[in-house]
């Protein structure tokens, strides 16, 4: 269905800070048609007019834990790995399928709400996931999250619960619905595996030509406790495995070094921002000027909403600004123009995606943002209404991969009371009693 979105407000994000107004954007199957100031030819099925609006890629939401909206605030106060063991991975150790589905179409309804297009999640019961992903329309790169805690020497990929899991979920979903999705190789991360297993992933991303994700250096505990086995970073340690040899995403990177942003940059290694969640749960604040700098991709993330306790991106946009303005001291250390980069084009590239800027030929995930809101008039510029001023409920429409999946207010691919009733009468009981 041809749809065409005319006398709107463009900010493509397909390189130099650029806005085009009164413009027009035509839409094609699933893919961006055409770009420009003048009515392109043609019939279309639908034309959106876009007076009073402004029209940017979907939201790229680069590392998240879907199904943890349902323990959205629970256990807060704690550091990291306390509340890791004591409130999360006891409940987590609930969970089932049926659970796991509610969750994953709560926290897809929320991030389709407010703009995200495409997520990169890592959790258990992955094929579960996958299912939400496809009704709703939107992409994603999916994981498992690796992990083996029994001893090194006695390793083996048959025993490997996780190692099962990567082949199956390889072998069933990387590139279901026309790639809408896709599968990421994956370890947890450092303190919850160990070589034999990141030798094994590597070699597993390699054969089937597979990105990776895991996370790194989170707190000062995981990485200083990597740097008293190995005597080598995270980053460094799984390096030497040949984990980042086909690239990937290194989820928070909180304390990684100059050392680690080298190797990340010649491997197309992706650092995904997390600045809501690493200050609730009191881990630090990354080092992004800097890792810029070195020439490090940066994405932004969420995290999972038992951190973070929302799934609106727009929050994490603004702070990936202001947080790093305020610890350099620079107004410019982070521009609205490059925290908007971060959550659009910076993600797609993060997740090896064709998507992130509006130009012919890229994938149409597109979002459509009401600049009649009370909070963002008067705009003087729509990029730093977008960074500074709006949030998720401005959006008015959401397009995923061609199809409208989100209008005003209105859930075009899921079953929004569905989901809350398994959510509130199922996953909740089984959880928490």
């Amino acid at each position: 269905m041809p749809i065409l979105f005319s006398d709107v407000t463009v900010v493509p994000m397909d390189g130099a800070p650029q806005v085009l107004e009164h413009a027009y954007v035509a839409v094609e199957g699933t893919k961006i048609a055409s770009v420009g100031t003048e009515p392109p030819e043609g019939t279309f099925d639908r034309v959106v007019d876009g007076a009073g609006k402004v029209l940017l890629p979907g939201f790229v939401n680069a590392h998240t834990h879907l199904p943890m909206t349902l323990m959205r605030g629970y256990g807060g106060g704690c550091d990291l790995h306390t509340w890791l063991n004591q409130y999360i991975f006891p409940a987590e150790a609930r969970l089932d399928s049926r659970a796991v589905a509610a969750g994953a179409g709560l926290g897809l309804a929320e991030m389709i709400a407010s703009g995200v297009t495409c997520v990169a999640d890592m959790y258990m019961h992955t094929g579960t996931i996958a299912e939400q992903i496809l009704e709703a329309g939107i992409s994603a790169n999916l994981s498992c999250g690796g992990v083996y805690f029994g001893p090194p020497e006695d390793f083996s990929p048959e025993d490997c619960s996780d190692c099962k899991n990567q082949q199956a979920l390889t072998r069933q979903w990387h590139g279901a619905g026309d790639g809408q999705i896709l599968v990421d190789a994956s370890i947890h991360a450092e303190y919850t595996s160990s070589p034999p297993l990141w030798q094994w992933m590597a070699d597993f991303a390699r054969d089937y030509g597979l990105r990776m994700h895991a996370h790194i250096s989170e707190t000062a505990s995981e990485h200083q406790g990597s740097l008293e086995r190995r005597g080598l970073t995270p980053i460094q340690a799984l390096d030497r495995c040949g984990v980042w040899e086909n690239g990937g995403i290194a989820a928070h990177c909180v304390y990684t070094t100059a050392e680690d942003w080298a190797i990340m940059a010649a491997k197309d290694v992706s650092c995904v921002h997390n600045p809501w969640s690493n200050l609730k749960l009191g881990s630090g604040v990354a080092p992004i000027p800097a890792m810029m700098r070195a020439g490090v991709n940066v994405a932004l993330g969420t995290d999972g909403m038992s951190s973070h306790n929302s799934a609106d991106l727009f929050s994490d946009i603004k702070l990936a600004a202001v947080l790093h303005n305020g610890v350099e001291r620079d107004p410019m250390a982070v521009n609205a123009w490059a925290a908007l980069e971060m959550a659009t084009v910076n993600g797609a590239r993060a997740l090896g995606r064709d998507t992130g800027v509006i130009a012919p030929g890229k994938t149409a995930d597109l979002i459509l943002v009401d600049l009649s809101a009370p909070n963002l008039i008067p705009c003087h510029d729509p990029v730093e209404d977008l960074v500074f001023s709006a949030h998720g409920s401005n959006v008015e429409m959401n397009m995923a991969r061609g199809q409208v999946i989100y209008e005003k207010g209105s859930f075009l691919t899921l079953d929004l009371e569905r989901v809350r009733w398994e959510v509130e009468h199922y996953a909740l009981p089984l959880i928490f009693g």
